[in-house]
């Protein structure tokens, strides 16, 4: 089953970035910002504590 699931979201990820390549490009580059802006916000209060 979970093999199944995995191929299946692969399957999902590929059609989306051969059928919307720039809606793709777009998500992952939202996805990379969130994760730069957490990090971010986590070094921020790891630096305020020292």
């Amino acid at each position: 089953m979970r093999r199944f699931l995995i191929v299946v979201v692969v399957a999902v990820l590929l059609y989306f970035v051969i059928a919307q390549p720039v809606g793709a490009a777009d998500v992952v580059q939202s996805i990379l910002t969130i994760i730069g802006n957490a990090l971010a916000s986590i070094a921020t209060f790891f630096e305020s504590l020292f």
